[in-house]
């Protein structure tokens, strides 16, 4: 749920409901001023366009994922390698209820559970040049001879992403025939 500084709580799904509260408080001349200052070069439309236009940048400008990058880098790991919640709780030492959170866009990793995510992050972007996407959630659970039959993301846990780093190092320098 976000909120909007003329509307209060609105969902991105209730863009039509949230006009409607604001028809009621605010008035469409109102709006549309407050649409102008907001973007460079207002088109004239009706009010309803108008308030439509001002709710979507309202929310746009104030998306959890505009001010909250490290929660954009955890989605990106939950959506693009197809890591699970347990998973991105595993790599970066938190309680999986808080990687959910994370995902829900309720709460930001801070400190050095934020920079094991973005450990994390960097290792799933190199892999994804390697491999299937759908097989980097995987690959990061396996015992990998070449790391002592460690399991990459247990290293990237513990802080020892630069083990991994080099092994994805020594992968993208081999060719594949």
């Amino acid at each position: 749920m976000q909120r909007c500084w003329w509307a209060g709580p609105v969902l991105a799904d209730e863009l039509g409901t949230a006009a409607r509260r604001a028809t009621r408080s605010t008035s469409a001349t109102t709006i549309a001023s407050r649409l102008s200052h907001a973007t460079a070069a207002p088109r004239v439309a009706p009010a309803n366009t108008f308030l439509l236009q001002f709710c979507y940048s309202c929310l746009m400008a104030s998306a959890t994922l505009a001010t909250r990058p490290l929660i954009r880098e955890a989605v990106y790991l939950h959506e693009i390698a197809q890591l699970s919640d347990a998973d991105i709780a595993r790599a970066t030492g938190v309680a999986r209820s808080t990687a959910r959170a994370w995902l829900a866009h309720t709460r930001s990793p801070t400190g050095d559970r934020g920079e094991r995510l973005i450990e994390l992050s960097a290792m799933v972007e190199r892999l994804a040049r390697l491999m299937e996407p759908s097989y980097i959630a995987v690959w990061l659970r396996k015992p990998v001879p070449a790391l002592g039959d460690e399991k990459p993301i247990d290293l990237i846990a513990r802080g020892e992403y630069m083990r991994v780093a080099s092994l994805i190092s020594a992968l993208e320098e081999t060719p594949f025939t």
